[in-house]
């Protein structure tokens, strides 16, 4: 329903925040490392979006980046992790944190997490280590490069919605900017990315 929200910055705490969109005030639920970007009260700024509908709920999930939102997807999609739980995680480790212990299967490492038992760390590895061995092809270094530029970062979350994984996703864009430098449009990168694949 929601893909991002962009308002005035009017509470922050470590675990939630609240925008000011046009007078409606919208409750967030934060990750740590989203907290620590958070700008300064009265500040505006734009959080990636997830809604999470239960029977008995609705709520706001918000991340700072496309990665983190990423994988709170891949953690809720396991059985017997909730939001709640993918939140708690995420805030226990930084993405590339997080992948890194899934790939190298370190259990021991997972359970420093808060509410990480031997056994749901086991569960996360088997069910997460195949797709984020995909997502590892692309290094850090690469992938900050592509969320510098507003039309980069948007055209790659383009390509994933195409089917793409992010990966592949985030070098045919960098070949891109190669190619045409940081001031192209959307509809370039996503049409030179294409062609790179």
């Amino acid at each position: 329903m929601f893909s991002y929200i962009k308002g005035i910055l009017t509470y922050k705490e470590p675990t939630n925040c609240t925008l000011d969109v046009h007078g409606i005030g919208f409750e967030i639920h934060i990750t740590l490392s989203t907290y620590e970007n958070l700008p300064i009260i009265g500040k505006e700024v734009k959080l990636l979006i997830h809604h999470y509908v239960r029977e008995d709920a609705q709520r706001l999930y918000g991340f700072f980046t496309f990665e983190e939102k990423e994988l709170f997807l891949l953690l809720i999609s396991i059985s017997g992790i909730g939001a709640k739980m993918a939140l708690t995680i995420l805030s226990g480790a930084t993405p590339d944190q997080f992948k890194n212990r899934i790939i190298s299967e370190d259990v021991k490492s997972l359970t420093l997490i808060p509410g990480i038992g031997k056994k749901t760390a086991q569960r996360i590895i088997i069910e997460l280590g195949e797709k984020l061995t995909q997502l590892s092809g692309t290094s850090s270094d690469e992938m900050s490069i592509t969320a510098k530029y507003p039309n980069t970062e948007e055209a790659l979350r383009a390509l994933i919605s195409l089917g793409y994984n992010r990966a592949e996703s985030t070098k045919a864009i960098n070949k891109a900017l190669k190619e045409i430098g940081n001031n192209g449009s959307l509809e370039q990168y996503i049409k030179i990315a294409l062609n790179k694949m």
